[in-house]
């Protein structure tokens, strides 16, 4: 298999919303998980815990989670968001969710269409596998930091491999049913959850592509006798 430089994974990532139901080989599963055991974290503490339902272990959550989301069953995520957005940050959100709307032919004031698509979420996109980051409660911000670096880096490795991904916050709304199948205590949180396996590039919903900030807006560099084109 011919592996992507390190520059095309990163330019070719992207959250995929639509997968083959082809499962993906064991061997090559081990692989890119692997690759993103050697992630960073503070002190090499290696904070976090990952967890992947496949056959009918996956297909089992799946169901539950579409039944709670029909069912109304509010969500009760072990980490919540501190508020609301403010631009720039809504504006890129709402700009995101046009670039995918747009790619599935929905018309931003059809709710109906557009809860369509968020429950899409709770189907896994169709994905066979679908992990979940967590990490013991006694570990804080940092951490979770650490996790997200050993997210980026299996999505990386997955890209690199021929493999798509999306993660999903999502996949945090229901923590006690993570934890419930896995057999897990509860002193372990949810973060979040990542749906992989083949891309199906007939999903309308994975021609969306979304852009990025300018550098300037973003990183500021100071000191030293270079210009680097910053304000």
């Amino acid at each position: 298999m011919t592996v992507m430089s390190f520059d095309a994974a990163v330019l070719n990532r992207r959250s995929v919303r639509g997968f083959l139901p082809k499962p993906v080989p064991k061997d090559l599963m081990r692989t890119v998980f692997d690759l993103a055991q050697w992630s960073p974290s503070g002190t090499n503490v290696q904070p976090w815990q990952v967890y992947v339902a496949s056959g009918s272990v996956r297909d089992d959550m799946r169901a539950e989670f579409l039944r709670r989301v029909s069912q109304g069953i509010p969500s009760n995520p072990d980490h919540k968001s501190k508020g609301r957005l403010t631009d720039p940050f809504k504006t890129r959100r709402r700009d995101c969710a046009r670039v995918l709307y747009d790619a599935m032919d929905i018309a931003w004031e059809d709710k109906a269409a557009r809860a369509a698509a968020g429950r899409r979420n709770f189907e896994l996109f169709d994905a066979p596998h679908v992990a979940f980051f967590c990490m013991q409660d006694i570990f804080g911000a940092q951490s979770a930091a650490d996790i997200g670096m050993y997210t980026q880096t299996l999505m990386l490795a997955m890209t690199a491999h021929g493999l798509a991904s999306c993660a999903q916050g999502t996949m945090g709304h229901y923590p006690d049913l993570v934890r419930e199948t896995f057999g897990l205590k509860d002193d372990m949180t949810v973060l979040y959850g990542l749906s992989f396996g083949f891309e199906n590039v007939a999903t309308p919903a994975n021609q969306a592509r979304t852009t990025r900030a300018p550098l300037d807006e973003t990183v500021q560099f100071l000191g030293g006798d270079i210009d680097y084109g910053c304000a």
